[in-house]
């Protein structure tokens, strides 16, 4: 038995985890439909269990999704993981609870200048400077 999930399954089951959140149900609900219990759905979420390709078309057809969801991003390049370690950290924040609800709390902030000041905010509080030429995206980044 392997003591560490393979990547891919980790990232078939981040993206299915992403899908049930933005579809608002609970592991129990999606279980329900796909006839299987939500601590499966946890196991399968965690990249602990395997999903069979079956599962995953039940799971895409519960969720109203293309099964081809779940694996757009299941195996980046070796060499894209290398690369930037920056951004692997940035995907996996952006895929967490966390992320996926500071995201749509900040987005829903209308005003836009109140967003920029946010954004100023954190990388203060991160410890990052504005520099010049950075200054033009952060003030132009977000939409009206």
């Amino acid at each position: 038995m392997r003591s560490q999930p393979n990547n891919v399954d980790v990232q078939v089951g981040n993206a299915i985890r992403i899908q049930r959140v933005i579809k608002r149900l609970s592991q129990s609900a999606l279980g329900e439909r796909v006839g299987i219990s939500f601590q499966q759905i946890q196991k399968y979420e965690r990249g602990a269990n395997r999903v069979s390709a079956s599962m995953l078309v039940d799971m895409a057809n519960a969720l109203e999704v293309d099964v081809r969801v779940f694996f757009d991003e299941a195996a980046p390049p070796k060499s894209a993981i290398l690369a930037n370690d920056n951004q692997v950290v940035s995907e996996t924040f952006k895929a967490s609870r966390e992320g996926m609800l500071l995201n749509a709390a900040f987005f829903s902030i209308k005003n836009k200048a109140i967003r920029e000041k946010i954004l100023r905010l954190v990388l203060s509080l991160a410890g990052k400077t504005v520099e010049d030429g950075d200054k033009e995206e952060i003030e132009g980044f977000a939409p009206n």
